[in-house]
């Protein structure tokens, strides 16, 4: 039986295992997906592991989307341009790393039909996904692109990467038509970005990367400011579904009950 995990730390929100063990089932795959918490030091081990085939494909979550790199023998053009890695497999002996958040942003953003061309964009946080949602913006040609961080030499990093980038201090509200909460400010029902509704107004897109729980304050105090929300459940979905097809060679189906399985 294959065996299929995703790593990080911390990992018990992910329903990746809930996924994915879905999908085999679905399409009579022999396989195993599990969920792994791990330190920085125990990457190399795990990495072995594929290579040695006990394991047949991993994912990598907060904080480890970087990390992981150093042990990996070729990048997509895609995992090499953002510098993170969420999909690593095996092929023609060689560890292969492939950032499939890219599209998943994307393909999230595009079904619930936001047009974000020439639009302002402010983003919350610079860790593990971020570079790949900032490509994906560029790829839907958005106008400008915000961001602020609690760290700043790691949003200077990633303005070294993507020099278009406008850079303000944490807690700076510039204006925007779209704000995506990129940190992991949520994943405890406690966790509370300090922002200032009224001051931001209404009509605006509250995105949150974060798919467990489904409604943060983030985006619960959004929408009661009648702003429209938005969580990460879609672009986990088309990120795994891609993850998936690389690993199976099969395209597994997102219908309503594919869906409605992630709604906890």
């Amino acid at each position: 039986m294959k065996k299929y995990l995703v790593i990080g730390n911390p990992i018990d929100h992910s329903l990746s295992p809930k996924l994915h063990n879905f999908w085999f089932k679905k399409n009579n795959i022999k396989a195993i997906y599990e969920k792994k918490q791990i330190d920085e030091d125990e990457i190399e081990e795990i990495i072995i592991e594929l290579k040695k085939e006990k394991i047949n494909g991993i994912n990598v979550t907060v904080p480890f989307k970087r990390s992981v790199i150093p042990f990996i023998d070729e990048l997509s053009s895609e995992a090499k341009k953002t510098q993170s890695v969420n999909t690593i497999y095996k092929k023609n002996n060689k560890i292969l790393g492939h950032n499939t958040d890219i599209s998943g942003f994307e393909l999230a953003i595009r079904k619930k039909g936001y047009i974000l061309n020439g639009k302002t964009i402010f983003i919350l946080g610079a860790g593990g996904v971020v570079p790949s949602i900032i490509l994906s913006l560029i790829k839907m040609k958005v106008g400008r692109i915000i961001l602020a961080n609690r760290t700043k030499k790691k949003a200077e990093d990633l303005k070294l990467i993507f020099p278009q980038l406008e850079l303000v201090n944490w807690g700076q509200i510039p204006d925007f038509e779209m704000i995506i909460n990129a940190t992991s400010i949520g994943l405890s029902s406690n966790d509370e970005i300090k922002l200032n509704y009224e001051n931001i107004g209404k009509n605006k897109i509250f995105f949150d990367v974060i798919y467990n729980p489904q409604l943060t304050k983030f985006l619960s105090k959004a929408k009661q400011h009648g702003n429209q929300i938005e969580n990460g459940k879609m672009m986990f979905i088309y990120q795994a579904h891609q993850a998936f097809t690389i690993w199976n060679k099969i395209m597994p189906v997102i219908d309503e009950e594919t869906i409605k399985l992630l709604d906890i």
